[in-house]
């Protein structure tokens, strides 16, 4: 008997039992562009930890350490595929004044106390507000950050040796040439492997990773943040707790949205809510200073072809490993060519499409209003999370402005004479209500006045108090108001709010 009619027992179709379908991760082409994904990745990762503890007012190897706890956590229990988290600027400025009033042990508990309202809020269900944010926000959001990238590089080109100049600038033709010879390597890594070896042999003195802080020469050990268990103390980190966990969640989950979009592939945004959570709280127990989603470094990765939780992974890994046992050898490392990379992530991030002439003349004022103001506001600040939440702020109020206008109110008397009935069509709510008591002749209608709200919906309070004013003053004339049309929801609340409210 052939093997393709071998059946398992009890199987009576004689067809051949099915192998077991291997992960698409496992795939040798995969394999290899997740590996050299994440090592490019790792090497990215090195001089922004060191700075970003820098700015918090803590030893590099806590900013170096909290990169790769963050990493290897979320790349376990996060909720978006190649995405790279790690110890951020953004964080960094949260805590920065709490090290320099409280010290480090106060920052510990910070962190701990973040990742855990993280959690909580993940589990609440806080990534479906994502649903709010609108597009201008987001290319306002991917602007700046753009932008952001490419200003945090200018400082490595400032004061520095001549030879920085052609070094990144052959770190930056690699870049863009090497592609269109072959994908099989990504080109940031060749540049970084190429170059370091050039400057040394031709014993270039060039600032390089050393010159950035001290590299960790042990593995992080487990830690507990020596502070009183007090009321005091709860006052003290709580804002510092807050602030870190409502700049992670926004950060994480707009850069998943932005790696869905390039992707085209979901994410599972409650997850990764909470999966920060966990990942700070693991950062958090071997005294790291916290971190979220670092959009420059998964542009890197993603824009290496790396689609899976095996780039982050090893992202982390490596990481681990470059600077515990390669120090040396990654002190040696141009910071030329690492901010080359960078300046390359910075050009393919921005949405060049958006700024075009063409598309500027298409687009509603109000859309390139928003995304202005986002890019003007993170840039001001440095601060992606407030940006983002004006941005948003700014979209919502421009909408309701846009939206006000759309109500109409039309007046017409029946045949008798006797009747006036008005029309009122469109979303009224507390923008477009507020004019509604304007829009009726009060002393011209004659005694009986009917409302058709068949072609609206009444959305809140507010409108339902500016029914009340108008069918006060038709009464304090003599004359009675009926209300008809009014759909489910709004005879609901109209009939719970109506002559409840003031009507001033």
């Amino acid at each position: 008997m052939s093997s393709s009619t071998l059946a398992r027992p009890g199987d009576t179709t004689g067809r051949a039992p099915r192998r077991p379908r291997r992960p698409s991760w496992l795939s040798p082409r995969v394999l290899r562009t997740e590996v050299l994904a994440g090592l490019v990745v790792a090497l990215a990762l090195i001089p922004e930890a060191i700075s970003f503890s820098i700015i918090a007012g803590v030893d590099p190897r806590v900013g170096l350490f909290s990169a790769f706890t963050m990493a290897v956590t979320i790349a376990l229990v996060g909720g978006r595929p190649a995405m790279i988290s790690a110890a951020t600027g953004a964080v960094a400025l949260v805590v920065a004044p709490l090290v320099r009033e409280h010290g480090y042990d106060h920052l510990v508990a910070a962190v701990l106390l973040g990742g855990a309202v993280q959690v909580v809020l993940g589990v609440l269900g806080v990534a479906r507000l994502m649903r709010f944010v609108p597009r201008s926000v987001m290319t306002g959001f991917v602007n700046a950050l753009a932008i952001l990238i490419f200003v945090a590089q200018v400082p490595y080109f400032v004061g520095v040796p001549w030879a920085v100049y052609p070094t990144a600038a052959v770190a930056i033709l690699i870049m863009v040439l090497l592609p269109r010879v072959t994908t099989a390597v990504p080109a940031p890594l060749v540049a970084i492997a190429v170059l370091t070896a050039a400057t040394a042999l031709a014993s270039l003195a060039l600032p390089d990773v050393g010159d950035q802080g001290a590299l960790p020469e042990s593995l992080p050990s487990l830690f507990w943040p020596d502070v009183p268990a007090t009321w005091d103390t709860l006052r003290i980190i709580a804002p510092y707790a807050l602030g870190i966990a409502m700049v992670g969640l926004l950060e994480s989950l707009m850069t998943a949205k932005l790696v869905d979009e390039i992707t085209d592939t979901p994410s599972r945004k409650g997850r990764e809510a909470w999966g920060q959570g966990v990942a700070n709280l693991v950062t958090g127990a071997f005294g790291g200073m916290g971190g979220c989603a670092m959009i420059g470094q998964t542009m890197i990765n993603v824009r290496s072809g790396a689609r899976t939780r095996l780039s982050t992974f090893l992202a982390g890994a490596f990481l681990l490993v470059l600077v515990v046992g390669l120090g040396d050898v990654v002190a040696t490392i141009p910071m030329a060519v690492l901010a080359a990379v960078m300046v390359m992530v910075s050009v393919a991030t921005f949405d060049w499409r958006s700024v075009r002439p063409s598309t500027l003349r298409r687009m509603p004022r109000s859309e390139t209003a928003v995304m202005v103001v986002t890019v003007a506001v993170v840039v001001a600040t440095h601060n992606l999370a407030i940006g983002v939440l004006v941005g948003v702020v700014v979209a919502a109020l421009l909408f309701a402005r846009r939206v006000a206008h759309l109500v109409t109110v039309t007046r017409a008397l029946e045949d008798d004479g006797r009747t006036a009935r008005y029309r009122v069509e469109g979303a009224l709510f507390f923008a477009s209500s507020n004019d509604l008591v304007s829009q009726f002749s009060y002393g011209e209608d004659p005694a009986d006045v009917v409302v058709d709200l068949s072609g609206s919906h009444v959305w809140d309070a507010s409108t339902v108090a500016a029914l009340d004013a108008v069918e006060a003053k038709y009464a304090s004339r003599g004359k009675r108001l009926r209300i008809e049309g009014l759909n489910e929801a709004s005879a609901d609340m109209h009939g719970r709010l109506a002559g409840h409210l003031s009507a001033h």
